[in-house]
């Protein structure tokens, strides 16, 4: 009749265990932007001129009109 506490208390154990291993192990911030300090209309902007859907010129016109 002894063994059931004793069963339980040693399951919790190791869920506690378990649970404190994967909050140390997993990263605290997974999704970081790439450049927090960029605007999004930024980030896009640069993104059109890497992928050559906009030219040098227009991309440093459009850079310059944003805040």
């Amino acid at each position: 009749m002894w063994i059931w506490p004793a069963l339980i208390v040693l399951g919790l154990l190791v869920l506690g265990y378990l649970a404190l291993m994967v909050t140390q192990t997993r990263p605290s911030d997974a999704v970081t932007p790439p450049h927090p300090d960029r605007s999004p209309a930024r980030t896009i902007l640069d993104e059109r001129y890497a992928r050559g859907e906009i030219g040098d010129e227009e991309y440093r016109r459009r850079k310059g009109d944003l805040p």
